[in-house]
C-alpha cells in the first residue's frame, strides 16, 4: 500500500479538491492533484499552518464554498459538520508490559462513558476502575465512542469513524482510559458501528462511493461489493487496525453483523479476522472480535481452518430471552417461544435455543446447531441485561423493576456461573435504580422531531401508551440515565453488589465454573415445581423459579445463596420461592 500525506484524502467523484488549512494568522487554500488511484493530494507546498499540531483543516470538492471534514478524520473538536484536526499525539503509553487478557475465562461489562459517571468522561471512569475490578471483571466493553453530532448519544449514529468524541474527552482522554485500564489489569473491548454510518454530518458520499442502493434498519448499506468497494473495505480494516494498534485496545465489539451486506468473495468478516490475527501476532497479545449478530449462525465463530469466519465470539440473545422469560414470565414478542422453563435447559445445554428451529416471532425457522464437540462455550458472550435489552424497552426500563431481589441473584448466578462468556450492563450489580433510555441531541430541529416521533409511533403500533415513551431529545432523558452510585453503599443495593462480588470470586475459584467443554453441562427443568438446575462438574446452581418452596436432594456444602434463607440439612437443600443456591458437591455426588 502507498504511504499516505496526513492530507491525503480519496476521492474519485469530484473533478477538482482543495485543501484548506486555518490557524491563528487566517486561512490558506492549496490546490490538490488526483493521483491514477483516485487518491488526492497536495500540489502545491503546504502552509506554515499545515506544520502547526492544532491545524484545522478539510477539503473544498468542486464548487462548494464550504469545507468538508477529513473521512479519515482523528479529531472534531468543533463538531463532526466543521473541519478537521490532526492528532499529533506525544502521549506516554506506560502499558508496555501489558500482555492483554482472553477473552476466555473472562467477565465482561458493558458500559456507556456518558452515562457511567456523573461527569460522562473517561477520566472520571478511571476512578471506578477499582469498583470493576473487585467485581472480578476482566474486560471493560465501552459503547461506541466515535464522532456524533450533538452532545449526548448511545453512539450508534456516528459518521466520524476515526475521530473520538470530544465530550468524553477526545483520543487523549481515551488513551489515558486504555492505559489506566491496562494498569488496573483490565482489557478494554470497544463497540464499533460499520453496517450504516449517522443521519447528520455523513459527508463520504461526496467524496467517494461509500455507499450503496438498498438500505438496513438504520441506513444505507456500506459499498462492501460493489465498484470501488476495495477502499471502502479498506477504509474499515484500518478503522479496525487502528482501535486495537493506535490505541491500544484489546478487541471490539462488531454492531449488528447481520447488516452488513458483503456479496464479495471473501466477506468482510472472515478478511477483518485475518488481519486481526496477525495483528495479534505481531503485537504479542491476544486481540478479540465479537460480534453482535441475530442470525444464530456458527459460521460466525467456527475457525476459518474449519469454513469460518473465524471471529473469537459473538452475542447471544437466546440466554437473555430464555432467562428473561423464565424470571418475568413475559411472553410478548420475540420472547413468546422461551415460555416453557425447557427453553432454558436447551440454551445452557445447546447455545442456541433457535438452531433450525421454527421462531414465531420471525414467522419462519431460524438458525442453526452449534458444533458442541467442536465449539468452546465461551465463544457465546450472553447476559441478563445489556444496552439494547434495556434502552430499546418503551421506558427504558431495568429487570429491577419487576423482580425482587433473590429474582434478581438467581439472573446473576445463571449469567456469571453458566457455561459462556458472561457480561454485565453497568449497574446491574447493585440493582440501578435508573434506567437507561435511548437518548440524541441533534441540533437540527427537523432531525430531533423526526427522532422523537418515530420512536413514539413504533412503541405505539407495539401497544404501548405514548406518554410513558420518553423524548429522546429531552436532556432530562439523558439525565436519568446516569448511574447512581450513591445507592450502590445503601440497602438492597449493597446487598446485591455484595453477591455479585462473591459470585465473581467463586467463578475465579473454582475451575468448573470456567470449562470450556459443551459435555460438561447437565441442566434440569420442572416446569411445574419451576426447579431449575445447572451442574457444571462439582458445582450445582439450583434455583427456585416458583412460588412454592421446593426441597432439592444434594450431597454438598451450600457456598452462596440469593439471600432468601436457602438451608441445607442432612443432605436436603431447601429453596424458599424465587430463592437461588450455589452448592460444592460431594466427589461422589
Amino acid at each position: 500500500m502507498t504511504p499516505r500525506g496526513p492530507f491525503d484524502v480519496w476521492a474519485p467523484r469530484p473533478q477538482r479538491v482543495r485543501l484548506v488549512c486555518d490557524d491563528d494568522a487566517g486561512r490558506s487554500v492549496v490546490e490538490m492533484a488526483r493521483g491514477d488511484d483516485d487518491w488526492w493530494t497536495p500540489a502545491e507546498p503546504l502552509p506554515p499552518a499545515a506544520e502547526h499540531d492544532d491545524v484545522d483543516y478539510g477539503y473544498l470538492i468542486d464548487d462548494n464554498p464550504t469545507p468538508r471534514p477529513d473521512p479519515r478524520s482523528r479529531r472534531q473538536p468543533a463538531g463532526v459538520h466543521e473541519l478537521s484536526r490532526l492528532d499529533r499525539s506525544s502521549f506516554a503509553w506506560t502499558d508496555g508490559d501489558w500482555t492483554g487478557r482472553q477473552l476466555a475465562g473472562s467477565v465482561v461489562y458493558e458500559l456507556h462513558v456518558g452515562t457511567f459517571t456523573p461527569e460522562g468522561t473517561f477520566d472520571a471512569a478511571l476512578g471506578r476502575l477499582d469498583h470493576l475490578r473487585d467485581l472480578g471483571v476482566d474486560l471493560v466493553e465501552v459503547m461506541p465512542v466515535n464522532a456524533f453530532n450533538g452532545t449526548h448519544n448511545w453512539g450508534y449514529d456516528g459518521v466520524g469513524w476515526f475521530a473520538v468524541h470530544e465530550g468524553y474527552g477526545g483520543p487523549e482522554g481515551y488513551r489515558r482510559f486504555v492505559d489506566g485500564c491496562h494498569a488496573a489489569g483490565l482489557g478494554v473491548i470497544q463497540d464499533v458501528v460499520y453496517n450504516h454510518l449517522g443521519p447528520s454530518g455523513n459527508y463520504l458520499p461526496e467524496f467517494a462511493p461509500y455507499l450503496k442502493s438498498g438500505a438496513n434498519t438504520w441506513g444505507d448499506f456500506l459499498n462492501l461489493d460493489g465498484p470501488g468497494s476495495d477502499e471502502v473495505r479498506r477504509y474499515v480494516l484500518d478503522n479496525v487496525r487502528m482501535w486495537l494498534s493506535d490505541y491500544h485496545v484489546d478487541g471490539l465489539r462488531l454492531d449488528a453483523v447481520h447488516a452488513l451486506n458483503d456479496a464479495s468473495h471473501q466477506h468482510l468478516l472472515e478478511e477483518m479476522a485475518i488481519e486481526v490475527a496477525a495483528l495479534s501476532a505481531h503485537l504479542r497479545r491476544p486481540l478479540t472480535l465479537i460480534a453482535e449478530s441475530d442470525l444464530n449462525d456458527p459460521r460466525l465463530i467456527r475457525p476459518r481452518e474449519a469454513g469460518g469466519y473465524g471471529l473469537d465470539a459473538q452475542w447471544s440473545d437466546d440466554f437473555h430471552h430464555a432467562v428473561h422469560v423464565a424470571l418475568t414470565g413475559e411472553t410478548d414478542g420475540y420472547y413468546a417461544d422461551f415460555e416453557p422453563l425447557s427453553a432454558l435447559v436447551k440454551v445452557c445445554e445447546q447455545g442456541f435455543f433457535h438452531d433450525g428451529t421454527y421462531s414465531s416471532f420471525r414467522g419462519r425457522d431460524h438458525g442453526r446447531p452449534i458444533d458442541r464437540a467442536a465449539t468452546p462455550t465461551w465463544r457465546l458472550v450472553v447476559c441478563s441485561q445489556n444496552h439494547d435489552q434495556i434502552g430499546n424497552r418503551a421506558r427504558g426500563d431495568r429487570v429491577t423493576e419487576v423482580l425482587d431481589d433473590d429474582q434478581l441473584g438467581c439472573a446473576a448466578m445463571l449469567t456469571l456461573l453458566g457455561p459462556f462468556t458472561p457480561m454485565l450492563f453497568m449497574g446491574e450489580e447493585w440493582a440501578a435504580s435508573t434506567p437507561f433510555q435511548f437518548f440524541t441531541s441533534h441540533p437540527e430541529p427537523e432531525l430531533g422531531t423526526a427522532t422523537a416521533e418515530g420512536r413514539i409511533k413504533e412503541f405505539e403500533r407495539m401497544g404501548w401508551d405514548p406518554a410513558v415513551v420518553p423524548d429522546p431529545q429531552d436532556p432530562e432523558t439523558f439525565a436519568r440515565s446516569k448511574l447512581d452510585w450513591a445507592e450502590a453503599e445503601h440497602g438492597r443495593h449493597a446487598r446485591l453488589l455484595d453477591l455479585y462480588r462473591r459470585l465473581g470470586r467463586l467463578r475465579r475459584e473454582r475451575p468448573e465454573a470456567t470449562d470450556p467443554a459443551f459435555g460438561s453441562v447437565r441442566c434440569t427443568a420442572d416446569d411445574e415445581t419451576r426447579l431449575f438446575t445447572l451442574r457444571r462438574g462439582d458445582l450445582l446452581v439450583a434455583l427456585n423459579l416458583g412460588t412454592d418452596q421446593v426441597e432439592v436432594d444434594v450431597d454438598g456444602e451450600l457456598l452462596v445463596e440469593t439471600g432468601g434463607g436457602a438451608t441445607m440439612t442432612g443432605g436436603r437443600l431447601r429453596l424458599p420461592p424465587h430463592v437461588g443456591a450455589v452448592v460444592g458437591l460431594s466427589p461422589a455426588s
